[in-house]
């Protein structure tokens, strides 16, 4: 009888269940399989349980979205903001910002065009990144148009860093003699560089946004 009970009392089939456990599975199954087959069922599906059980940690659909997006966002630095100068900030941001959504590709679109929940973490960052700002002299009324500004060019550098690194080989054709060539330049460059052209074009675009930013708030348009 002892043996018995040892044995029911070591570890459950199934995990215990814990919000963290079914928001890492969420964001799991939604960078396997898209947003179609990440839902609560599916969720519950993978971790073995119904569907109901879930409701005991995460509200529905849009909690759950909320907090893959959380998920991401806690990924992203922060803490430049209070050690740095906020242009030097915002590129270490931007840097963190996108390693944190080039990791999870299908996140990009579905969290681009998902509001924040009321009561979302998501909401502190934002809140870090208009402090600094607004500290260093930007506008109030002009600090959220900087952030988009930079996190649009950031989502696409995502989806850039995916995407195939030959994706603009423009093949043996004679008839674009200058991308073909200006395409093989690069190609060696990188090469001899050690570096990939998605880490190129981003660092040359964030750089370009940052120093006309600088600019921007140096002159005081």
């Amino acid at each position: 009888m002892e043996e018995q009970g040892r044995r029911r009392a070591g570890r459950p089939r199934t995990p215990l269940l814990s919000r963290e456990l079914i928001l890492d599975t969420a964001l799991r199954l939604l960078d396997e399989r898209g947003e179609a087959g990440a839902g609560m069922r599916e969720v519950a599906r993978e971790l073995g349980v119904r569907p109901s059980a879930l409701y005991n940690h995460v509200a529905g659909r849009e909690d759950l979205i909320g907090g893959i997006r959380e998920l991401i966002s806690d990924r992203i630095d922060v803490d430049c903001f209070e050690e740095l100068p906020w242009d030097e900030a915002l590129i270490r941001w931007a840097d963190s910002y996108r390693a944190a959504f080039a990791a999870h590709p299908p996140t990009i679109a579905l969290l681009a065009t998902t509001p924040l929940t009321p009561d979302s973490r998501t909401s502190l960052m934002y809140d870090a990144v208009v402090r600094a700002l607004v500290r260093a002299g930007w506008p109030e009324e002009r600090a959220l148009a900087v952030i988009v500004a930079i996190e649009a060019f950031l989502l696409g550098a995502a989806l850039d860093a995916a995407a195939d690194p030959d994706m603009l080989d423009p093949g043996p054709r004679d008839d674009v003699r200058e991308f073909s060539g200006a395409f093989a330049a690069r190609k060696r460059a990188l090469a001899a560089a050690g570096g990939g052209p998605a880490d190129e074009a981003y660092r040359i675009g964030i750089d370009a946004i940052v120093a006309g930013l600088r600019a921007e708030l140096i002159s005081g348009r």
